[in-house]
């Protein structure tokens, strides 16, 4: 029994010393620091993919806010165009509203944009005023980051009040100069790159993106399953947006985009400076206020969509719309009637203050988000190109007719 006992313990033994490795392994200092060296490394990457991040966002909240510039650029301008060059109201009208005929027909980025704008600046008549007014709409198509819009109306509404408007037509190049050099140090779209198949350039760019030595290798196949899961499904067409299963959806998307457009949003943008005159409030003050609410009021609105949904958000921010609207319309029907005329330009103000903050709560986002998460997946690139062409449409339409519905209502 001892004998078998010892002999286990023998065997055990053996065992244990046959586990052990023959070199041990002994942690130097050299090793520390070795390892304190790819710590740094990884953290320097891991920094230069942060920078590289903030850029590229930096380069595409500066689009945004270009094409806020040229919306807010008409309507602190108005009287001073009018009066210089000598146009009629059908040619400011024409010159107002060719912005969103622009976007709607091209989407061609910075390089337009300069050069409208520097179009507008030289303009001596009507037509190199338009020529440049449209290609500052076809370069801000291409952008649409909603709160970054507001600032830019905000701030040419702002800057409006105490520039010239050739003076305020060299400020809206400063964002598309950034924008236009920016896009010589930011890598392209990875998954744009990767949906043409031009995989060397994907992976670059993923890795430029995510830093030297992050592994992306578990995003850069998930992008790849997207890709091919993309392609096998069928092609859509923009008459196959008209079958029964996908009209549902197609009725909601293109109706909120009618449902926002004709709530008179451009009219109001573009023209909000003479409907403060038009009232009998002062102007500069009228437009600072708007200029100063709308930010704000579409920063909070961006948290409420999740939070609230989509649709007590809508409800009561086209409440708000209707209200806006009727306390203007009193307010302008008692100026016309000369009744409590001293009360009718606070109305005014008040209808347009409730207005634009109840827009920009819901109406002004909301329809964006509902329509690109309404559509199936396969007719989602043909379904939005629809609605936003529905949307800029009616903008068009909106904001070339608006200024002639003013004039026949104060006559």
């Amino acid at each position: 029994m001892t004998i078998k006992q010892d002999a286990e313990e023998g065997e055990n033994s053996l065992q244990e010393e046959m586990r052990e490795p023959l070199m041990q392994e002994v942690k130097t200092s050299a090793d520390e620091e070795d390892g304190y060296a790819a710590a740094k490394q990884t953290h320097e990457s891991s920094k230069g993919h942060q920078w590289m991040v903030y850029l590229s966002t930096f380069v595409a909240v500066c689009g945004s806010y270009a094409f806020g510039a040229c919306a807010g650029y008409s309507s602190p301008t108005q009287s001073a165009i009018m009066e210089d060059l000598s146009l009629s109201l059908a040619e400011y009208s024409l010159f107002g509203s060719i912005l969103t005929f622009g976007a709607m027909a091209m989407r061609i980025s910075s390089g337009f944009c300069i050069a409208g704008w520097l179009a507008i600046y030289f303009a001596k008549g009507p037509v190199l005023l338009d020529i440049g007014r449209l290609a500052t709409g076809c370069g801000m198509g291409a952008f649409s980051y909603v709160v970054m819009i507001c600032c830019g109306v905000s701030v040419s509404f702002i800057n409006g009040t105490v520039l010239t408007w050739r003076v305020l037509a060299l400020t809206g190049l400063i964002p598309c100069a950034i924008v236009l050099l920016g896009l010589f140090f930011i890598p392209e779209s990875p998954r744009w790159l990767a949906k043409i198949g031009r995989r060397k350039d994907f992976e670059a760019a993923l890795q430029k993106l995510r830093g030297k030595n992050a592994d992306i290798s578990e995003e850069e196949a998930e992008i790849q399953d997207y890709i091919e899961t993309l392609q096998w499904l069928p092609k859509a067409k923009i008459l196959d947006l008209f079958q029964r299963r996908y009209l549902r959806s197609v009725t909601i998307g293109v109706g909120l985009m009618v449902c926002q457009q004709l709530g008179g949003i451009n009219g109001i943008c573009f023209y909000v400076t003479s409907i403060f005159k038009s009232a009998g409030f002062p102007s500069n003050i009228g437009t600072i206020i708007y200029a100063c609410i709308q930010v704000p009021i579409t920063a909070l609105g961006s948290p409420l969509i999740d939070k609230v949904g989509r649709k007590p958000l809508l409800l009561v921010s086209a409440s708000g719309l209707v209200l806006g609207c009727m306390v203007t319309a009193l307010s302008f029907y008692l100026k016309t009637h000369e009744v409590a005329l001293e009360a009718s330009p606070i109305l005014a103000v008040t209808g347009i203050l409730v207005y634009i903050g109840s827009f920009s709560v819901g109406m002004g986002s909301v329809p964006w988000v509902v329509m690109y998460e309404i559509f199936p997946i396969n007719v989602k690139g043909v379904a939005r190109g629809l609605a936003t062409l529905v949307n800029w449409f009616i903008a068009w339409l909106e904001s070339y007719t608006f200024n002639f519905l003013m004039s026949s209502l104060l006559r």
